[in-house]
């Protein structure tokens, strides 16, 4: 899966990124991951991210909104945790993660690189 891997370090480039993964909502498993260190352990991420994901698509199942999911941010102290759906026909039930040190990054340019690396990616 090289472009799995040439996605990952394309996130990778993005200013203020501290790790990247790309995960399988069906399972919770992180396909692959870059990044992250002691503080922040990518597989558990996913894990966790995954029931984000999970919980936000039945929430608008239940409110019956046919929208796609453009991107899910969560906001810390000093971080920004973008969850990104894949949401061309290979990548279905597949979500980019992206962890982002708040004081570096900007915020709007993460999300557009993010946007044009999920739609370069056919996995």
């Amino acid at each position: 899966m090289a472009e799995m891997d040439v996605a990952l370090k394309d996130a990778m480039q993005i200013d203020g990124a501290m790790g990247a993964a790309l995960v399988d909502h069906t399972s919770g498993m992180a396909l692959g991951t870059v990044g992250g260190g002691k503080d922040l352990d990518l597989t558990v991420a996913a894990a966790g991210n995954t029931d984000v994901m999970r919980a936000k698509l039945r929430a608008m199942e239940m409110l019956s909104l046919t929208e796609k999911v453009e991107d899910i941010l969560i906001t810390l102290d000093s971080q920004y945790h973008l969850i990104r759906p894949l949401n061309n026909r290979s990548g279905k039930g597949l979500f980019l993660y992206l962890v982002l040190n708040k004081d570096r990054a900007n915020l709007a340019m993460a999300r557009h690189q993010l946007r044009a690396i999920e739609r370069l990616l056919d996995v």
